[in-house]
């Protein structure tokens, strides 16, 4: 039975999310800090997946604890599924949020409404201590790219993301309404099945 695990990355809203939907478990979640972790893992795997693996090794080599790893983007239609697996640095190496955010609102100036669907996708991968696999996921949410910055919640690209049948920015949902139709909570509802049918 899992009675604990850590969450391979550094990303605080990533933190946030994932540990306000895996905490009423029962599970010990513990982050990257709070065990005296600062790894850097080189993201340069072809789709989530292959990098949500990698940051999960990682991190259980360097622990001694099964890890979670998480790895998400946005991809547009538009842009020919840009920027995907590139979502994090699209705007270069350290990029911040707003960079990214500009560049690709820039990318989709003069492009129509109805031509600016566009995705988050998120891969879950757990492994074990020794780095074996234990569960995978995926998740995604449709939705449609703004004009421009809306709302102050949230992180990434969720400031110019609606979803799909709102009018509004992810930004501007509640952490409660986020998880309940973002990308990364289809993905640990799928985890968290898979807990508790592990658990008996």
């Amino acid at each position: 039975m899992l009675e604990e695990l850590l969450l391979a990355t550094g990303n605080a809203g990533k933190v946030r999310e994932l540990r306000d939907m895996l905490t009423p478990l029962g599970v010990r979640v513990w982050t990257p800090a709070e065990r005296g972790l600062h790894l850097e893992v080189r993201e340069d795997a072809d789709t989530f997946e292959g990098n949500a693996l990698k940051k999960a090794r990682a991190f259980a080599a360097a622990s001694g604890l099964p890890s979670l790893a998480d790895d998400s983007g946005l991809e547009v239609d538009a842009l020919g599924g840009a920027p995907g697996v590139f979502s994090a640095r699209y705007a270069g190496v350290g990029a911040t949020d707003e960079a990214n955010r500009a560049k690709l609102l820039s990318a989709l100036e003069g492009v129509p409404c109805e031509e600016r669907a566009a995705r988050f996708r998120c891969a879950l991968v757990l492994v074990d201590a020794s780095g074996t696999p234990l569960f995978r996921t995926h998740g995604s949410c449709e939705g449609r790219i703004l004009r421009r910055p809306r709302g102050t919640g949230g992180f990434g690209y969720d400031p110019i993301f609606a979803p799909a049948g709102e009018r509004r920015s992810m930004a501007e949902l509640s952490g409660a309404e986020k998880n309940a139709l973002s990308h990364r909570g289809v993905a640990v509802r799928g985890l968290r099945d898979w807990l508790r049918s592990a658990r008996g």
